[in-house]
């Protein structure tokens, strides 16, 4: 059997390395131009708890604050609530959501237009909640930019200030992602809080 040279092995080893530096470079591309996003699809963990859970305790309620248009200014104006004091967080946050579209009890605008329905929430591990609308708020949404930062952050503002353990707010409409809500802002990310919009 012939031997093999060490210089052909040399040869080998650096052939092996070029490979494997350029697929790193090729994942490394597409990683960066598809963007950091966590899977749509919910760990067992953090799968939405079936409906009808009952509360914690029979009667005992949580004060949670929601967070409203007004027609004087482009701020977002909070509104406290009372809400059943579930066990679970994704069903606290499944009540905020649908207090928020129900709309406002002290005259403020709802950020919805009043079709819209919450489709399904839930919370991974890492503290992003995946909020998933139907298909009215976008085919009925007012539109321009200003309308669209209302929406979103009355969402994320409402979440993110109520429970600890969501931080960011990933927002679908029919199960998907879409790019915007209606041509200004990009939705393919999840956003945290931006409680300057918040009036004083």
């Amino acid at each position: 059997m012939k031997k093999i040279s060490r210089k052909k092995i040399s040869r080998k080893k650096v052939a092996i390395l070029v490979v494997l530096i350029a697929i790193l470079a090729i994942l490394v591309v597409i990683f960066f131009k598809s963007g950091i996003r966590e899977r749509i699809i919910p760990p067992p963990s953090a799968l939405p708890a079936e409906p009808g859970i009952q509360p914690a305790e029979p009667g005992e309620t949580i004060k949670i604050v929601l967070f409203f248009l007004s027609e004087e200014d482009t701020y977002l104006h909070p509104e406290e609530r009372e809400i059943p004091a579930y066990s679970s967080v994704v069903h606290q946050a499944k009540r905020a959501i649908g207090e928020l579209i129900k709309g406002s009890q002290r005259g403020y605008i709802s950020p919805f237009p009043p079709e819209t329905e919450l489709r399904e929430l839930y919370v991974t591990r890492k503290g992003v909640a995946y909020v998933d609308f139907s298909k009215e708020i976008v085919d009925k949404h007012l539109s321009g930019s200003s309308a669209e930062i209302s929406t979103i952050f009355s969402v994320v503002n409402s979440l993110t200030y109520n429970f600890s353990s969501i931080e960011k707010v990933f927002i679908l409409i029919e199960g998907q992602e879409r790019e915007t809500l209606g041509g200004h802002i990009n939705l393919s990310r999840p956003f945290l809080p931006l409680y300057d919009l918040i009036a004083k």
